[in-house]
């Protein structure tokens, strides 16, 4: 059976149509295509940057200018994704510690000329982690619908930390969609649900209103609360220990009065105490009724073209490695380059940890050099 298992699963991957997969190698400046749209945009470089498994293999492009937007875009073949499932996977590694800046991608339609790319392009889906502070730390689901951009209204926490992480995005052919990091699944729902796409199903009956006798006040003055008497004190109070000073002269100073304190006895406004109102009829929940201006659509899905992949971006501080950008229809395909990427986070760890190791171990012997350095000089002081 277990060899049977893995010769289906062998012929499911195979038979997976994989739209995009890039590694950047040597040659990745000939498939990606830096935009015209702007004159100064920053600059992508190769690297695995200071933490890696290997050398070579975790290679990807890095931003590499502080303070710049970035605007970088490959063509693929041109797919729609009618009736079939869509997943878009890469990884990022945001290793300068970032501060401010974006980490996601944007999926094109072919029309899209990618040394035309900016910030005005239409795209169809946007995805990924954006940063800036502490106050956006999240993951962007953006489809485009109707000419308007429609973000997904749940708040997708993304990873900040130095580390390579694996975002996947899978986009289903029954109107749902699933966000992965790490391999690990973090959100999913109904297109529907979850981006203000369609009008309302439900409306609020226009021909209903709150009755006006209708009373949701819990709790109500007590009528039969009253003042006590002795309530009302002033609120300040001429200092009774304060006394007049021996040079004060009423001709030149004028009448002399005691500076006010605030009075011990002052017990602020007062008001009845509140009482359960005996009328009350609970909270008013307007009627529901079918909204006459709601369309079902089980396409919201669906995009006629996908044909350019891009990072249209701005950082503050430069650093974040981009890498193994995965377009396809088959959720095995992905799920196989996230096991690889298991191993790959593995070898990072180990790198950073020998590293942070040998730092701690060099600090220690400078400490104990300068602490032996200190005990000759107070021993030359003794023998002085």
């Amino acid at each position: 059976m277990r060899v049977l298992a893995a010769i289906l699963a062998v012929v499911a991957v195979a038979s997976a149509t994989v739209y995009f997969d890039e590694k950047f190698d040597a040659g990745w400046e000939d498939r990606w295509v830096q935009s015209e749209a702007k004159s100064d945009y920053g600059k992508f470089k190769l690297s695995a940057g200071k933490f890696y498994a290997d050398a070579e293999d975790d290679q990807g492009i890095q931003t590499s200018q502080d303070a710049k937007f970035y605007a970088l875009a490959a063509k693929h073949d041109d797919f729609n994704n009618e009736g079939k499932d869509m997943i878009v996977q890469f990884i990022v590694k945001h290793e300068q510690n970032i501060d401010c800046g974006g980490g996601y991608v944007k999926m094109f339609p072919a029309s899209q000329d990618p040394a035309k790319m900016d910030g005005e392009s239409p795209y169809n889906i946007m995805f990924g982690p954006d940063i800036c502070g502490p106050g956006t730390r999240k993951v962007h689901v953006i489809f485009a619908h109707n000419g308007e951009n429609k973000q997904v209204k749940k708040t997708i926490p993304c990873k900040f930390d130095e580390q390579s992480h694996l975002y996947t995005l899978i986009v289903r052919a029954d109107n749902t969609y699933e966000v992965r990091i790490d391999g690990e699944k973090v959100e999913s729902g109904s297109i529907e649900e979850d981006f203000d796409m369609l009008a309302p199903k439900e409306i609020n009956d226009p021909a209903v209103s709150k009755p006006a006798d209708w009373v949701d006040a819990k709790q109500i003055p007590d009528p039969t609360d009253e003042k006590p008497a002795d309530w009302d004190k002033p609120e300040t109070i001429a200092d009774p220990d304060a006394e007049k000073p021996e040079d004060w002269d009423d001709e030149m100073d004028g009448e002399w009065e005691a500076p006010s304190i605030p009075n011990p006895e002052y017990k602020g406004e007062w008001s009845p105490k509140m009482i359960d109102n005996p009328e009350y009829k609970g909270e008013w929940v307007h009627p529901r009724i079918p909204n006459p201006d709601y369309v079902a659509d089980d396409k919201l899905y669906q995009y006629d073209s996908f044909g350019v992949i891009g990072f249209d971006l701005w950082q503050v501080k430069s650093g974040t490695v981009f890498d193994n950008v995965l377009i396809t229809d088959d959720i095995a395909v992905a799920e196989a380059a996230a096991e690889a990427f298991q191993t790959r986070v593995e070898g990072e760890l180990a790198m950073r940890k020998a590293y942070d190791d040998k730092k701690a171990e060099e600090a220690a012997a400078a400490a104990a050099a300068e602490a032996e350095a200190e005990d000759d000089d107070e021993d030359t002081k003794d023998e002085l």
